[in-house]
């Protein structure tokens, strides 16, 4: 059944996935998008967007107004992690704030499903990795603290208005759509793939390794990096499963790679000997991130198509390759 689908944040890097995901399956799409973060080229030609913030109520009931929602994906979010440490109001004020001027709009427009790009980050250090939906929730930064406050406000949405909701939460998400030509393209630029390609680009002259002394195999921290698309595919796969009521799942492929086996990936991917620096730890990094997505694989029946590192990396150079300034590139060909 076709339906109609708001996705806010769907200009950004996940979200404008997600809407080739839902276009592909023959759903209409309308994108929301203050292009703080997001590209007017990466949202797809048959998805009308929206330039407006989430902090606008008259912006969102003119929006509503012009469109009868089946259900919201929420992408829109200040999301550097690092940077809420120095502007944790920011953070947790503006995160919440749009989140809850989102949440009233749909409540009032009756629309009754909403799924929340939320984080692995709610967990902080977590008590035991692989980290699955048990594990107590303790975040270690403002970013994840807006997160999980919006997931209980969600509970209480469900809870009183009957608004359900899904809960994906991830770590690091890599890679590029390989038929639509859209990437990952953040200014600036925090993410270690894209942060390789750019010294493979002579955009910058080395990677910068923030240390080599943890308890790992390499002394390198270690995450689990999903692709791109099998985000996109869990967020729209979870849509259905909101017939049955409200979930939360943790997404990744349930693998870790050290920053040094990324680093190895991306010289055998671009051929390029990509010089690294060791530099000094960043506070708060845990040795070893890996989300445990038993429960979507048996609830959902989602299976990660890409789990070899190599070929998530070469997703995504294939597409910085021919977009080496991003999309300011693909805008200035055009």
């Amino acid at each position: 059944m076709s339906r109609t689908y708001l996705v806010t944040g769907g200009a950004g890097y996940i979200g404008s996935h997600v809407v080739v995901d839902l276009l592909t399956r023959g759903h209409r799409v309308v994108v929301f998008d203050n292009l703080q973060q997001g590209h007017r080229q990466a949202v797809h030609v048959d998805a009308p967007l929206v330039v407006g913030d989430l902090n606008d109520p008259e912006a969102l009931r003119h929006l509503f107004g012009r469109y009868r929602f089946d259900g919201i994906l929420h992408f829109a979010a200040n999301s550097l992690v690092g940077e809420s440490m120095k502007r944790p109001l920011r953070y947790v004020g503006d995160n919440v704030t749009n989140a809850l001027n989102l949440i009233r709009a749909a409540i009032e427009h009756d629309v009754r499903r909403l799924v929340l790009s939320s984080t692995c980050a709610i967990f902080g250090l977590p008590e035991r990795v692989p980290i699955d939906e048990d594990v107590a929730r303790n975040p270690a930064n403002p970013y994840g603290e807006s997160k999980l406050i919006i997931e209980q406000i969600l509970r209480w949405a469900d809870e009183v208005h009957g608004l359900r909701s899904a809960a994906l939460r991830y770590f690091n998400a890599a890679g590029a759509h390989p038929t639509f030509g859209i990437g990952e393209d953040h200014s600036p630029e925090t993410h270690l793939i894209p942060i390789c390609f750019e010294v493979v680009l002579g955009q910058r002259p080395f990677v910068e390794v923030f240390g080599d002394d943890y308890p790992t195999p390499d002394g390198t921290c270690i995450r689990d990096y999903i692709h791109v698309c099998d985000l996109a595919d869990a967020h729209v796969r979870v849509l259905d499963a909101l017939e049955d009521g409200s979930c939360h799942y943790n997404v990744g492929i349930g693998r870790g790679y050290s920053v040094q086996e990324v680093l190895d990936a991306v010289r055998r991917v671009t051929g390029h000997p990509l010089p690294a620096r060791i530099g000094g730890r960043r506070a708060g990094d845990p040795p070893v991130l890996v989300a445990e997505p038993g429960r979507i694989r048996s609830e959902l029946g989602w299976q990660p198509r890409f789990t070899d590192l190599d070929e998530i990396v070469a997703t995504a150079w294939r597409w910085r390759a021919a977009h080496p300034q991003g999309f300011a590139h693909r805008q200035a060909a055009s």
